[in-house]
């Protein structure tokens, strides 16, 4: 058996070797396999890495933005050339299907090519004799070097979709610390902007573990951090990095529900939760793991559910008639374990059973059938918390407004969802619901690139969120230049206004 291939780091341009002796494994979770050993790289290399980015900062700021977007234009083309490749990846590394593997992929390309409008997305405004003889325009300018700290679930969409191409485009360089479950996916796009022609240090890529990651919250060089993954973490970096004077956005946990209403297309209906719910092995935070359902339709509604997710095939994520593929890892397997568990001792009723699943040629694999307890009560907290995996919760409810209630309890709030014909108790679902993304009849509200990502209550943490004309602020400052040119007269006079012409 040959040796494993060694994952480097991406510093400066570079493709490096790290001098660190610690290495960790990266799975093929669809075979159970070892694929890769990637580096716990040194506090030294995070050090390095934030000076290649500080030191490609002036001349990249300096260049103008058109030529910036050029070299996201040749960016978005390549990932297109590459689609395939990058696309086996993902599922290679993550265990995403393949359709759910290319939407990962898709979402990165659709980042930049939103990027690619920054010309006029990121332009200020100006207002000619704002008072008697003085003009006034305000600029947005790039504030130096920013940290990237990504999850797992997403390789592509987060680090190359959500964060490098607004970054990069607004005149910033970045280091990103790669989820080490999944790095290979950002070290071949990082080989793409090489070859896009971004120039070196703009942006680095580091696998590294927590300790050597606070440097990036602390280090004065770093002016923002941007953080996907769990609310606790999240809360951590944003006080240890705001404490430092950094700007931080925190998209944290989730536990999206839907409400289903009494008259809701039951087939359709059971399907976009479906895909919701057990789309990606439940791993991410616009997932719909409850369900919020009438009781003169719950009954009609859960036999749907169960007869659908009998349907579903599971297996190796390259396969593409796979339509479930396994989760990220075997740890991760047995916290989901653990979760089930946990909602039988609760009381529970578990009607749906996915921890007995086995592939055959992949025996190996870590995967878990769709799972779903009904006769989830309040207080249970299989039904409160995430569990980020393929695990479905059915909450019974008598009436819209006690669903509603039911739904706004939750800490959590990134999006929330409604089936019903009603246009009524769609608008009041809309404006009352806490949630910052909201799907009418559409199972995963996430919106399209030029929307920001809007997780409310402990679901963001921050000011600005990602994407949208919030991503632009978060990565941009501010500058006001009021001016003013004397004529003959007063060219000669001494007379000056306390507030100089601004009243």
């Amino acid at each position: 058996m040959s040796e494993l291939k060694k994952l480097s780091l991406f510093i400066n341009g570079e493709f490096i070797t790290s001098k660190t002796k610690n290495y960790t494994d990266a799975y093929n979770p669809s075979t159970g396999e070892v694929i890769a050993k990637v580096p716990c790289c040194t506090k030294e290399e995070v050090h390095d890495a934030i000076s290649a980015a500080k030191a490609a900062y002036p001349s990249w700021s300096e260049t103008p933005i058109l030529k910036r977007t050029q070299i996201l234009y040749n960016m978005r083309n390549l990932i297109e050339k590459h689609m395939d490749e990058l696309t086996h990846l993902v599922a290679l590394e993550n265990g995403k299907v393949w359709d759910e593997a290319q939407g990962d992929v898709l979402k990165a390309k659709e980042g930049t090519e939103q990027a690619i409008a920054a010309p006029s997305l990121n332009m200020g405004e100006s207002l000619m004799n704002a008072s008697k003889g003085y003009d006034t325009v305000s600029t947005h300018e790039p504030l130096g070097v920013f940290a990237g700290i990504v999850p797992f679930n997403f390789p592509a969409m987060i680090p190359m979709g959500w964060m490098a191409p607004i970054c990069i485009v607004t005149g910033n360089t970045m280091v990103i610390k790669a989820a080490s479950f999944v790095p290979q996916s950002a070290l071949r796009f990082a080989e793409l902007w090489k070859e896009a022609g971004l120039p070196d240090g703009v942006l680095n890529i580091v696998t590294c573990s927590r300790e050597e990651a606070e440097i990036l919250l602390t280090h004065p060089d770093i002016r923002g951090v941007s953080f996907v993954g769990s609310t606790n973490v999240g809360k951590h970096i944003y006080a240890l990095a705001a404490s430092h004077g950094k700007r931080v956005q925190a998209l944290c946990e989730a536990k999206n529900h839907s409400l289903v209403m009494n008259d809701a297309q039951i087939e359709r209906t059971a399907a976009g939760i479906l895909n919701s719910a057990f789309g990606c092995a439940g791993e991410r935070c616009m997932a719909l793991p409850v369900v919020v359902v009438e009781d003169k339709i719950a009954d009609r509604l859960v036999s749907e559910l169960v007869k659908q997710s009998k349907s579903i095939k599971i297996g190796p994520a390259y396969d593409k008639s796979s339509k479930l593929g396994p989760v990220i890892n075997e740890m991760h397997r047995k916290s989901i374990l653990r979760w089930i568990e946990k909602g039988i001792e609760e009381g529970a009723e578990l009607i749906l059973d996915g921890r007995d699943v086995t592939i055959e040629g992949y025996e190996k694999g870590f995967y878990l059938a769709p799972t779903i307890f009904d006769h989830v009560k309040p207080g249970m907290s299989i039904g409160e918390q995430e569990i980020f995996g393929p695990v479905l919760c059915i909450k019974r409810v008598s009436s819209f407004e006690e669903g509603l209630e039911v739904m706004n309890s939750n800490p959590l709030a990134n999006g929330s969802v409604i089936y019903t014909q009603s246009g009524y108790f769609s608008r009041e679902f809309a404006m009352r619901t806490d949630a910052g993304m909201v799907g009418i009849n559409v199972g995963i509200p996430v919106p399209v690139g030029m929307f920001p990502f809007a997780g409310h209550k402990n679901s963001f943490i921050g000011d600005l969120h990602a994407l949208g004309k919030d991503g632009y602020k978060f990565y941009t400052e501010t500058k006001v230049i009021t001016s003013h040119w004397f004529d003959e007269v007063e060219g000669k006079s001494t007379d000056v206004s306390t507030w100089d012409g601004t009243i």
